[in-house]
């Protein structure tokens, strides 16, 4: 049981997401947004991976919440699901942990997470606890704009920043309504695959994240970015940059210094 109203040392004031962001904007910089899966190998570990994460530079957190059936991930992070699956991991003790955690990073986290997990939990009991945990934002990757309204309006309720993910194929009428929709910055998903794919680039891309961007809205783009070259070449078109499956696959098989690694990453963007 997640207590309530309690204070850490760095206490979210609400929207950190958003904040975040728009300072970053009004300092010229870039966001360095890294992802983890939480639970993978152990909480023990991801509170040491955060830790590692927040002292490298990241500027945001992306938390992963492991699910059986994770549509928008690749092998990488589904094998990183798995592995926390089978220590047990849920929702229920993620919250748990992030409560417990909340003072020791600078950084905010973002929460991503499907939609079953928390439907399972409680629509609005998970957006109390994750306020609680000093969650910062949340990702649905399953939740549409059209059947989001429910949980907009508890996000916004708990000062929780809801981000919307816009693909490369998304009409303009679409991506009108999910920059409306989101708030602490749009998810631009980078490649029409799953995460970990490889990325590729080209006119129509460029001309399709200079629309998204013309909405004035923080545009993060994420998918396929493997190594500081693509996070450099990233950085210079759009607001901030997500790196998952590389760091969860320099975390996991340790081949090379996952530290070095992540600070090439935060130097190049």
């Amino acid at each position: 049981m997640i207590a309530k109203n309690i204070k850490g040392k760095n206490m979210n004031l609400g929207f950190a997401i958003r904040k975040k962001l728009e300072q970053l904007r009004k300092n010229g910089k870039k966001a360095f947004i890294p992802y983890i899966m939480a639970g993978d190998p152990n909480l023990e570990e991801t509170a040491k991976r955060l830790k590692i994460l927040n002292e490298v530079g990241a500027d945001v957190i992306e938390l992963g919440v492991p699910f059986t059936d994770p549509l928008a991930d690749g092998p990488t992070i589904q094998r990183s699901a798995e592995r926390a699956l089978n220590k047990g991991i849920t929702l229920r003790k993620i919250l748990q942990f992030l409560f417990d955690f909340k003072g020791e990073i600078d950084a905010p986290i973002v929460l991503m997470t499907y939609l079953n997990p928390v439907f399972c939990y409680g629509i609005e009991k998970f957006f109390k606890d994750a306020k609680n945990a000093q969650v910062g934002g949340v990702i649905f990757p399953d939740l549409t704009v059209e059947e989001s309204k429910h949980y907009r309006y508890l996000a916004k309720k708990y000062s929780i920043d809801t981000i919307f993910l816009v693909a490369p194929t998304s009409t303009p009428e679409r991506v009108k309504k999910i920059v409306k929709a989101s708030t602490g910055f749009i998810y631009y998903v980078s490649i029409t695959g799953i995460t970990g794919s490889y990325l590729k680039l080209d006119k129509d891309f460029k001309e399709h994240i200079d629309f998204v961007k013309s909405f004035g809205k923080p545009v993060c783009v994420g998918f396929g970015i493997s190594n500081s070259e693509e996070a450099k070449y990233m950085s210079q078109h759009v607001d901030g940059v997500i790196v998952g499956s590389a760091i969860v696959k320099a975390f996991h098989e340790r081949s090379y210094n996952a530290y070095d690694f992540i600070k090439s990453l935060r130097e190049a963007i």
